[in-house]
């Protein structure tokens, strides 16, 4: 890594920025298998990240009953996480432009291990709400993007940053079955302890694996003195053309799906009369699916089609998806609306995770993905009051019909607005 480092100050500095950015990416000063070697490591760091995470949701539930919860405390517990989430992201972004890619994986892979420590420890209510502070440092997906984004060019970049899904379809399945297993079989806390040892291993891999500077060294002067939080910054990054009406409709497109998602629990046991099993199962499915569709389906779409065109696709999918969700009315139908909501969410996850790190400079890229990672954070923090509402008021179709009309107003805007896309990263 030093010898990899000391060629980049030496040489890659006098190099034409806007041409390296154009031929090899932000990380045009490690050669191409190298780059695919520490690709692959982000996408290990992420599985484990994701896997250790879902595992932890299975069993707090059961962590929180046995300590005397009961579901609205527990409504707050997750509020809490929420809101640090959403705190923490653009921190956290900010923190990987200035330090680098390896030290905000070390950063959240550590958060992650005093998380889990404290959950361990926790046998009371106040500690276990303690427990989530470290939350707001806990980014493991947006610190593996920052890592792909520096380390693939352009036209790789959704490509790459896709089969990141494949992460969460492991973390998924694997998370909630261990969670699942453990639990029963050792002890509500036994997870708790597998987490901490498998974030201080992620801990170690990122410190190993992962290069001190994953872009050229040049990149990094344009912030190395700004504050790690600033909201001129946010609105200066959302002036560069194209980034708001991108940020507008990454927001919106998936907001009603997102409500339902954080309403299923409830959904799944009063409207599909699930046990806590099938509910499971079905998890699983989503988590197949998710590894299936952003593993095969969304770098090809990606490598044959425009960004603008996929954005389209995603959001007109969604607006089918919504009439679907609208008229179903066993967990059946909800089985074969998965198929396009899965597609769908993905798709619009991925492009404009593209779109909007490649809109802005390349010293930015981290903080543009910081504020990308806060949206299912604002999601969850406002979505349990008016899932609420849309659920206890209106059933379970006003999801669907909301759905619905959000994303066919998106979708008939991006047919209309002149989005200005596919400029190269301004130095």
């Amino acid at each position: 890594v030093s010898t990899m480092n000391a060629k980049t100050s030496s040489g890659g500095e006098e190099e034409a920025s806007g041409m390296r950015n154009e031929t090899l990416g932000e990380s045009g000063h490690l050669g191409e298998a190298k780059r695919g070697q520490v690709i692959r490591v982000a996408y290990v760091i992420a599985a484990l990240d994701l896997t250790f995470l879902f595992m932890q949701m299975g069993v707090m539930p059961y962590l929180a009953k046995s300590l005397g919860l009961d579901s609205v405390g527990f409504g707050y517990l997750q509020t809490i996480f929420g809101v640090l989430q959403l705190m923490g992201g653009y921190i956290f972004g900010r923190f990987a432009d200035q330090f680098g890619a390896r030290a905000a994986l070390m950063l959240s892979c550590a958060s992650g291990s005093i998380f889990f420590l404290l959950m361990s420890l926790s046998t009371s209510v106040p500690f276990l709400f303690l427990s989530r502070l470290p939350a707001v440092f806990m980014h493991g997906i947006p610190g593996a993007q920052k890592v792909i984004t520096d380390m693939t060019t352009p036209s790789q970049r959704a490509g790459a940053l896709g089969k990141l899904g494949l992460c969460f379809g492991v973390g998924i399945i694997a998370g909630s079955a261990m969670g699942g297993v453990l639990s029963s079989k050792f002890g509500v806390y036994v997870p708790t302890y597998v987490g901490l040892a498998g974030s201080l291993i992620n801990t170690l891999i990122a410190m190993v694996w992962i290069p001190s500077q994953t872009k050229p060294k040049s990149d990094h002067h344009m912030t190395e003195h700004s504050d790690l939080f600033s909201i001129r910054e946010i609105l200066r990054l959302m002036k560069f053309p194209g980034v708001m009406e991108v940020f507008i409709v990454k927001v919106f497109a998936g907001l009603p799906i997102g409500l339902f998602m954080i309403m299923f629990s409830i959904i799944s046991m009063d409207f599909f009369g699930l046990e806590a099993v099938e509910s499971g199962y079905l998890m699983s499915y989503f988590g197949v699916l998710q590894m299936v569709v952003q593993g095969l389906v969304v770098g090809k779409l990606s490598s044959h089609c425009t960004e603008m065109t996929l954005l389209r696709l995603s959001v007109f999918v969604f607006a089918g998806v919504g009439l679907g969700m609208a008229l179903m009315r066993t967990v059946w139908h909800y089985c074969i609306i998965a198929v396009p909501l899965v597609f769908a969410f993905s798709m619009l996850a991925t492009i404009t995770d593209s779109i909007l790190t490649k809109a802005v400079p390349s010293s930015d890229t981290g903080a543009m993905l910081g504020i990308c990672a806060s949206v299912q954070p604002l999601t969850r923090t406002v979505g349990p009051t008016i899932g609420g509402v849309l659920y206890k008021q209106f059933g379970v179709s006003s999801f669907g019909y909301l759905q619905l009309m959000v994303n066919l107003g998106l979708f008939v805007y991006l047919l209309k607005s002149e989005i200005p896309l596919g400029e190269m990263k301004s130095q």
